[in-house]
């Protein structure tokens, strides 16, 4: 079954109807779970947000144990994690506060638990975040595993996707841009779409996740159906450049919804782009 996180790639700025009406709408991260389930576990922002950080953590593990323990594929997992980040940066002195408080009080934490959830929490932390965050993460989930605690199925395969097709469109007056990045795990694609604001300096408007079969080839349809629309394959490469160059303008979110997405998708977004710019030939940016 189609699956989409976020909502469908489009254009803000007299975007063709056609090619809004032809692509997947907004669905649910724990796609797995019912609505109450969802409204109760996955709502990181409203239970979190409040509170100091450090307050949070009894609260993280409690949620890391009921959520990542239903899911089989790992781009869920890393959904969680980076709607996590984004929910917690909220109580948090600038991200890289946040980062080093998961770093310093989090991950011990979680390996003092060692249960699967905590394990599970800690797998997802070594693939999103900052470098040291995920440092950190990644060999306290290995002393973890050692005592014998079970991994969860996706675990292997998490923060390594296959990159595949990319591919990106726009209106004609080049105001904004949909810029799309496919990856696979296995035989399961997702993509990560961005809207840029060519009108706010190249700035992220939107983020969001999809997991619909045909997705360029009903994009492309759409954009060859109307002269209002230009749609260009890329390679990863010119994707990493793009997505970069977006990353390093800013955010300009102006609705409630496209905040949510920006903010939930953020650490995400940053993981694909090192896998663009890894699967490319020149070194990624200094930071």
């Amino acid at each position: 079954m189609d699956e989409a996180y976020g909502p469908a790639p489009r254009l803000l700025c007299a975007l063709p109807g056609a090619l809004l009406g032809a692509l997947p709408g907004r669905g649910s991260i724990l796609h797995d779970m019912s609505a109450d389930e969802h409204q109760a576990d996955s709502d990181v922002a409203r239970i979190f947000a409040p509170v100091a950080v450090e307050d949070t953590f009894a609260g993280v593990l409690t949620e890391a144990a009921g959520v990542l323990g239903q899911l089989d594929d790992p781009v869920d997992a890393e959904l969680w994690g980076s709607d996590l980040i984004g929910a917690l940066a909220a109580s948090a002195v600038g991200q890289a506060s946040l980062m080093d408080a998961l770093t310093r009080s989090l991950v011990p934490a979680a390996e003092t638990a060692a249960t699967p959830g905590s394990l599970a929490l800690l797998r997802v932390f070594a693939v999103v975040g900052s470098p040291a965050l995920r440092a950190a993460a990644g060999q306290a989930a290995g002393r973890v595993s050692a005592r014998g605690v079970a991994d969860p199925p996706w675990a292997a395969r998490l923060g390594s996707p296959q990159v595949g097709e990319c591919w990106h469109y726009a209106d004609v007056g080049g105001r904004q841009e949909s810029l799309t990045m496919t990856f696979c795990y296995g035989d399961r694609p997702h993509a990560v779409c961005v809207l840029i604001d060519h009108g706010c300096g190249g700035k992220i408007r939107d983020v969001w996740v999809a997991k619909a079969a045909g997705l360029r080839a009903e994009t492309e349809q759409a954009a060859q159906d109307d002269p209002h629309v230009l749609f260009e394959m890329i390679d990863a490469a010119d994707a990493g450049r793009k997505l970069e160059a977006a990353i390093g303008a800013g955010e300009c979110p102006d609705q409630p919804d496209q905040v949510d997405d920006v903010v939930a998708h953020r650490a995400l977004l940053h993981a694909r782009l090192e896998l663009l710019v890894s699967s490319g030939t020149r070194p990624p940016a200094a930071p």
